[in-house]
């Protein structure tokens, strides 16, 4: 018996969803339908390129479309939780790429409309999809190693700054924090649970926008040491230092990567995991199962998860006084 093809919407046409579309296109009984773009010529090129079949110079005429089955959203983080709820209105699926939204008042709105509606909704968090990443968090559960009792994360990269581009638009919920900081942040929920108690210092570039942002995660056995910046190159690594070994997620730990486990003896193990797409494909394959199954929340980035990671950003942002309008 065939499975349902899944014809996808996106809405915004920039670079996270040019890279969205090329892994949709690898999975099968999947389509990509609609295009939309407040730019229609935009939305036009993007549809002849990834092979679309439709393309609107407006949001709400995607919603509009009966062939829709499931739109993805990839506009900035601030419009987040209005185009969320658009779809949701419509009673159409929603993979909400990360941030959620900008703060938990607007999680929880966007999770409640969801509900209303019966319809499923999930944060497009990609990384907790990925094979390497599933793989560290059952040898932390597992207690490989043992306990955790040290993790350290980092993601960073210089971005020559201009405050036109959406990375430093504050309003736009710019900044290291929302934008990369959410994954070492992410990697630490993942693994070492929610912190007792958060300590965190930020620098600012001359608009507001947190340029650098320095953490640590108090748990009950150990510490979280996390760093998101956008004044430096860093390597983008998480490593878990436990009791009788580390396990180290290697460089751009986020996406696609391999592990390396070193025991108490220094003997080492590379584990490698034999990719071949860009990473979203596998949160689209989730998804797609989903809808095929009638499900409205998942049980891998549930509501929950993501309740807790966005407190947890608000969190940081009380803790460095960092305020969005």
């Amino acid at each position: 018996m065939s499975l349902k093809v899944i014809r996808w919407g996106i809405i915004g046409a920039g670079k996270i969803a040019k890279k969205f579309a090329l892994d949709l296109s690898t999975l099968d009984n999947t389509e990509l339908y609609g295009i939309a773009s407040r730019n229609l010529l935009k939305a036009e090129k993007f549809a002849s390129e990834f092979n679309a079949s439709a393309s609107y110079d407006s949001y709400e005429a995607l919603v509009l479309d009966p062939n829709i089955d499931a739109v993805y959203i990839a506009t900035p983080h601030s419009f987040h939780h209005t185009h969320t709820l658009l779809c949701l209105n419509h009673n159409i699926p929603v993979l909400c790429e990360k941030p959620f939204a900008m703060n938990l008042n607007e999680v929880k709105d966007m999770i409640q409309m969801a509900q209303k509606h019966n319809t499923l909704l999930m944060e497009a968090l990609w990384t907790a999809f990925l094979p390497h990443f599933q793989y560290v968090t059952k040898l932390i559960e597992t207690k490989y190693f043992g306990e955790v009792i040290k993790m350290e994360a980092d993601f960073g990269f210089h971005p020559l700054y201009d405050e036109n581009s959406r990375v430093f638009d504050k309003a736009l919920g710019g900044g290291s924090l929302l934008d990369i900081g959410i994954y070492p942040i992410f990697a630490a929920l993942s693994t070492l649970g929610i912190p007792n108690r958060i300590e965190a210092k930020a620098e600012t570039f001359p608009n507001g926008a947190d340029s650098n942002c320095e953490m640590i995660f108090h748990h009950n056995k150990a510490k979280a040491h996390l760093k998101s910046t956008l004044l430096e190159e860093t390597k983008t690594e998480a490593t878990l230092y436990c009791e009788y070994g580390t396990i180290k997620i290697n460089g751009r730990f986020h996406e696609p990567s391999s592990v390396l486990l070193i025991d108490r003896q220094g003997h080492t193990e590379l584990k490698t995991f034999d990719y071949k797409t860009i990473g979203y494909s596998y949160e689209i394959a989730h998804f797609n199962n989903l809808i095929r199954q009638g499900k409205k929340e998942s049980n891998m980035m549930s509501f929950d998860r993501s309740m807790d990671l966005i407190a947890t950003l608000d969190r940081v942002r009380h803790c460095i006084g960092l305020n969005y309008s």
